[in-house]
């Protein structure tokens, strides 16, 4: 239910690399995001980071430590470090990323850090690879 969610703000990237994510606490969704990089003219407006933001403003602390975070796509660098230092708890993602993947792929990052970050990728995966696919070919 959470990645379906996540898959259709996705969806709503229209202009922008489709990746969707959402944050979870307590079995309900606390905050969202999707890509707006070109949207805000923003190199950091990817989609966990816009969720990580609006879940610290709703909780009113950095520290996400019972939050999980549903992505369509596994996180660069710049988001897994920033789901590291927010103390997330466990993320789930769709696509893996060969090029950019920061929690297993390309690298993981949790090593860096010693993370006790729990992973799962290709949660609803071949739904995740045909968006992103659609969208290159949109972009393109």
């Amino acid at each position: 239910m959470f990645m379906e969610k996540a898959i259709e703000l996705a969806k709503s990237a229209h202009g922008e690399i489709a990746v969707g994510a959402v944050v979870v606490k307590d079995n309900e969704i606390i905050a969202s995001g999707f890509n707006r990089k070109e949207a805000y003219n923003d190199v950091t407006a990817h989609a966990e980071i816009i969720a990580i933001r609006e879940a610290a403003k709703k909780l009113g602390s950095w520290r996400l430590a019972d939050c999980d975070l549903y992505v369509t796509l596994e996180p660069c660098p710049m988001c897994a470090w920033a789901i590291i230092n927010s103390r997330i708890k466990n993320v789930y993602f769709g696509s893996y990323d060969v090029n950019y993947g920061a929690l297993g792929s390309k690298t993981d990052l949790r090593k860096l850090a010693n993370s006790k970050l729990n992973v799962y990728g290709g949660i609803l995966e071949q739904e995740c690879d045909k968006i992103l696919k659609e969208c290159f070919k949109e972009l393109r």
